[in-house]
């Protein structure tokens, strides 16, 4: 079966002056790819008529399948049925579906239906109508020049929703594709992707061809992905995706995109415990990041973020001799700062933090990037000590997560250290 070649089409003056930043298309890929499916070009085009219709006519000669994004809205610089209209030599007429989904639409936010609205129901004649359950505008979609034309709304949210919904299996539909792409993924965080590559060579030098092993980098997690395209692989997959979890370990955050602290949050859900956070270098981060997770209300009722070194005295009972002989980038003052604050919240359990963000107010003792951190219950606290010159936003975010990490361990009895804690020990 001949490969089925893909083109996308950005509409737009807001893309090409850098106002808007373009997600869409690697959503529209992400989505393609499941059906093995691989965009071959993509062109951004100004709210101009004469060029979006001439470029729509060139695509829809060279590829199979074209998706065109934006311009499906009430203004005049919303331009795509238009522009569409003329590459197919069609005349523009009110599609009786679109204007009943504008009508529902209108209604049901008690808005009224003006003449504005209704240009997004003018629309070329013939075309097949594609849901929008969440915005005003349809999509749709046509053939020109035997390719599938689908036009979609530059409104994130609308474009997921519409090609989840209904424009994948359209596809699938309409070009009957039987091949499916099957990725599965997981997180990790505290090694690097040469250090797993590394890994998996030595312990798996038989990896199937036929599950692809990829790698996304977001800071501070590492994303792994298995990647499959034949029912085969896709029933022998989970055997390599155990084999690989077992290898990695306690590194392993969790399926899917399951976050640091999503994955603290279910440890301490199943225990029945509580967790508080004494935070300095991090300003809260530990504490928003948990407090983002529905149903952090069971397992966290109060963090501290003691910024100053008078805060830290008055708020979770730091010395004020320990600041003044040691402090407060030091193993004293997080050892203080966390048990105030396990004492000031009565929570089971807890993280301290306490280091040099940056850029400035180090010295060569102590320099930018380290940061001390204390975790752990009451009378069983541990501390290190890390060196992380990644600049302070970077830094911010490891640190809280190696907090999350640390503890999570701790609950957990997991005996092995994580690699990062030598890796990254400041000397």
């Amino acid at each position: 079966m001949k490969k089925l070649t893909v083109e996308l089409l950005l509409t737009g003056n807001e893309l090409l002056s850098g106002d808007v930043i373009d997600s869409n298309s690697a959503f529209i890929a992400q989505q393609l790819g499941l059906l093995g499916l691989e965009v071959t070009r993509r062109v951004t085009v100004k709210d101009d008529l004469d060029m979006l219709s001439a470029e729509i006519a060139h695509q829809s000669k060279r590829a199979d399948i074209l998706i065109i994004n934006g311009g499906l809205g009430p203004t005049v610089d919303d331009m795509t049925a238009h522009a569409l209209a003329n590459a197919a030599n069609l005349p523009i007429t009110c599609h009786k579906d679109a204007i009943e989904h504008l009508e529902t639409w209108c209604k049901k936010r008690n808005y009224e239906l003006n003449d504005a609205n209704k240009k997004q129901a003018m629309l070329p004649q013939g075309c097949r109508i594609i849901a929008n359950e969440l915005g005003s505008a349809v999509g749709f979609s046509l053939v020109l020049n035997d390719c599938l034309i689908y036009t979609t709304p530059g409104v994130p949210r609308e474009l997921k929703t519409m090609l989840r919904d209904e424009i994948i299996d359209d596809i699938r539909q309409e070009k009957h594709i039987e091949h499916t792409t099957d990725v599965s993924r997981f997180q990790v965080f505290g090694l690097g992707e040469s250090t797993i590559q590394e890994m998996v060579n030595l312990k798996f030098p038989n990896w199937p061809q036929d599950i692809e092993l990829g790698f996304r980098a977001a800071m501070p997690t590492l994303e792994i992905k298995l990647t499959s395209h034949q029912q085969s692989a896709h029933d022998n997959k989970p055997v390599w995706m155990k084999k690989l979890t077992d290898l990695l370990g306690a590194h392993v955050v969790g399926l899917g995109k399951t976050s640091m602290a999503q994955s603290l949050l279910e440890v301490l859900s199943e225990r029945n415990k509580t967790v508080t956070f004494a935070e300095s270098c991090t300003g809260g981060l530990m504490a928003s990041q948990l407090t983002a997770m529905p149903g952090s209300s069971a397992v966290f009722e109060a963090g501290f973020v003691t910024y100053s070194n008078k805060m830290k005295s008055m708020m979770i009972d730091v010395s004020e001799q320990t600041l003044i002989e040691h402090g407060a980038v030091s193993r004293e003052v997080v050892l203080e700062m966390l048990s105030g604050a396990l004492n000031k919240s009565d929570a089971d359990y807890g993280v301290a933090v306490s280091g040099i963000a940056g850029p400035s107010g180090g010295s060569e003792e102590k320099p930018v990037g380290l940061v001390w951190i204390a975790w752990g219950e009451h009378n069983n606290i541990q501390t290190c000590a890390l060196y992380l010159p990644l600049g302070r936003t970077y830094f911010q975010q490891y640190v809280a997560s190696a907090g999350l990490d640390l503890i999570k361990r701790h609950i957990l009895a997991i005996e092995e250290a994580p690699v990062y804690l030598e890796s990254r020990k400041a000397v």
